[in-house]
C-alpha cells in the first residue's frame, strides 16, 4: 500500500478541516430537531466518502506517476481496460466518443498514453482508415495493479470500520 508523507496527511486533514465547517455553515437546521443523529451520520459518511476519493486520487498520482492521467484520459485508459478485460478492440474515434472529445484531441490523449508506454495504435486489418488502441504489457500492469491496490484500500476501510 502507497505511504503518505507527513505533509500529504496535514493536507488531507486541512481539507477533511475546511469541509467540516462547510457542513457545519449549512446551519443550525441540520444540527437541531429530530433527525440530528441521521444528520450527523450522513456527515460522517460524507466525509469517509471524501476522504477515500482523495486518497484514491493521491493513489492514482503516485501510481501513475505525475503525467496528466485524469479526465478524459483516465476515460480512455478505464475504456482500454474493460475492452482489453472483455477481448474486445476499440478504435481511435471510440475511445475519443466515450471520453466526450473532439477526435482530435482523443488522438492527441492517445498518443501521449503511447509516449508513456501505457496504449499501442495500430491500423485496422479489417478497415485500413481506422486505428485500433489497444494497452500495452505496462498499461494492462499498472491498471491492475492499481485496482488491487483500491481493493486492499477498501478491505482495510471496511476492516476498521467494523
Amino acid at each position: 500500500m502507497q505511504q503518505f508523507s507527513n505533509h500529504d496527511i496535514a493536507e488531507l486533514r486541512s481539507r477533511i478541516d475546511q469541509i467540516h465547517a462547510l457542513l457545519a455553515a449549512r446551519g443550525p437546521e441540520a444540527d437541531d430537531g429530530p433527525d440530528a443523529p441521521t444528520a450527523a451520520a450522513a456527515n460522517v459518511r460524507l466525509l469517509d466518502q471524501l476522504a477515500f476519493h482523495i486518497q484514491i486520487r493521491r493513489l492514482r498520482k503516485g501510481h501513475f506517476g505525475d503525467e496528466p492521467l485524469s479526465g478524459p484520459t483516465w476515460d480512455m485508459m478505464l475504456d482500454l481496460m474493460v475492452a482489453q478485460t472483455s477481448g474486445r478492440n476499440l478504435s481511435a474515434s471510440d475511445l475519443a466518443t466515450g471520453a466526450g472529445v473532439p477526435l482530435s484531441s482523443g488522438l492527441r490523449m492517445i498518443a501521449a498514453l503511447e509516449r508513456l508506454g501505457l496504449a499501442h495504435r495500430s491500423i485496422d486489418d479489417r478497415d485500413r482508415r481506422r486505428s485500433l488502441v489497444r494497452l500495452t504489457e505496462k498499461g494492462i500492469e499498472r491498471m491492475a495493479s492499481y485496482f488491487e491496490e483500491i481493493a486492499l484500500i477498501r478491505q482495510t476501510r471496511r476492516t476498521i470500520a467494523m
